[in-house]
């Protein structure tokens, strides 16, 4: 397949170690390689400490997780799972794309689009100084179908953290997005590591999230590596099952999503949400 581009110039290198839409002739449109949608974007306000950000719909207008009257999704607990969760069942032919969610929104837009489009739904994992941003791109992610987790406050290398300032990046960003969306989100990942350290996964624990979110799949997106290497990378190690580590902020990601569900659609694996892949 040939390389995809884009017209939006690559940001500077990740400092770091993420109802389907209904598509007529889903096949053709894959192959197609669906147009990437890349628009400008206004800078929203932070969100207020008490209330839903004006331009998200109230958490009452939504159906969150049964009984939770939130419009977003809240955590769940997945018995049989691990505490802390790299893949999911692998007699089932779904995968997870999860994204850190950081960086330029046109790109995130740009994926959002892409996944929509090809039927697909991907899982994110927000900065919370990037909710504070951006939270017009929370309705987008969550209108759209898709899940959205907390990723810490300020995306430092939460493992080496003491105590106290290891909790407060959980909790800041978890604080956003119950502002946000009335729920803590789905999934916590931490920050700078793919594991949680058991201190990280008692922190994040408590706040309430019951698993850590982690991979099993790299797409070594971050390294800026081209649109061509992210694709290999992913396909050449993805199985039923898998859970992607993949980035909102890196053109080489915007360019490579449609060749990389083009195949997950050939090998007949279906991109679901996290939440989807182990339910």
């Amino acid at each position: 397949m040939g390389r995809v581009t884009t017209p939006v110039p690559s940001p500077p290198p990740d400092p770091a170690t993420g109802t389907a839409r209904a598509v007529p002739d889903r096949r053709s449109a894959l192959r197609a390689g669906a147009a990437l949608a890349v628009g400008a974007l206004a800078t929203a306000c932070s969100p207020g400490p008490t209330v839903v950000h004006p331009s998200l719909p109230s958490p009452s207008a939504g159906s969150g997780s049964p009984g939770s009257g939130t419009w977003a999704p809240a955590p769940r607990s997945f018995p049989g799972q691990p505490a802390q969760i790299a893949h999911g069942p692998r007699d089932r032919r779904r995968v997870a794309l999860t994204f850190h969610g950081q960086g330029d929104p046109s790109f995130a837009r740009a994926i959002l689009d892409t996944a929509e489009r090809l039927d697909a739904r991907i899982t994110v994992l927000a900065v919370g100084t990037w909710l504070d941003e951006h939270p017009d791109v929370i309705r987008r992610i969550l209108t759209g179908g898709h899940e959205l987790g907390n990723h810490t406050q300020r995306h430092l290398a939460i493992n080496t953290m003491a105590e106290a300032e290891a909790r407060a990046e959980i909790q800041g960003c978890a604080d956003r997005l119950r502002r946000l969306t009335g729920s803590i989100g789905t999934w916590f990942r931490p920050s700078r590591a793919p594991r949680a350290s058991p201190l990280v996964e008692r922190l994040a624990r408590d706040v309430g999230y019951p698993h850590v979110l982690s991979y099993d799949v790299d797409s070594l997106d971050y390294t800026s590596p081209g649109a061509p290497a992210v694709t290999h990378k992913v396909t050449d190690e993805i199985r039923n099952g898998s859970v992607v580590s993949l980035h909102f902020g890196y053109a080489d990601t915007v360019a490579a999503l449609p060749a990389i569900l083009h195949e997950l659609d050939h090998r007949g694996l279906a991109a679901v949400t996290t939440t989807e892949l182990l339910s």
